[in-house]
């Protein structure tokens, strides 16, 4: 209260809830350690993993950090389940994988888990009218 200027205000309250320099960096390096542990596990989906990658590079960011899409888009690449295999060989076989962005690599990622969805969906109706008949 005994600060007068909105400059000096602006100033305080951007000390007081940014930080200084050393916390900030601390901050980015526990966020880059919380990046590289990342793994995609059985139960999530494409769009969940990337949401998740996505929210701590973007607090990287607002850390005034340099974060990359490039380097989502390779975390990406080398962490998904093997049954996104065929997907990345396609996209090594059709793309520059230097040069992809994490759009491309999401949309033919979301691309292989609906088709995955449908045919488990198409196998379960299958059973479920065998069961049925017999």
């Amino acid at each position: 209260m005994t600060l007068k200027s909105p400059k000096a205000i602006w100033d305080y309250l951007k000390e007081e809830y940014a930080g200084d320099d050393r916390i900030r960096s601390m901050q980015v390096l526990n966020l880059r350690r919380e990046f590289e542990l990342q793994r995609m596990k059985e139960s999530e989906t494409i769009k969940e993993y990337s949401n998740k990658l996505l929210s701590i590079a973007n607090k990287i960011k607002l850390l005034r950090s340099d974060f990359a899409n490039s380097r989502i888009v390779e975390k990406i690449l080398v962490t998904v389940p093997k049954r996104y295999e065929a997907s990345i060989a396609s996209l090594e076989n059709t793309k520059d994988l230097s040069k992809i962005t994490l759009a491309e690599v999401l949309h033919a990622l979301q691309a292989q888990e609906q088709r995955r969805l449908m045919r488990l969906d198409i196998s379960c109706c299958r059973r479920c009218f065998a069961r049925q008949t017999s």
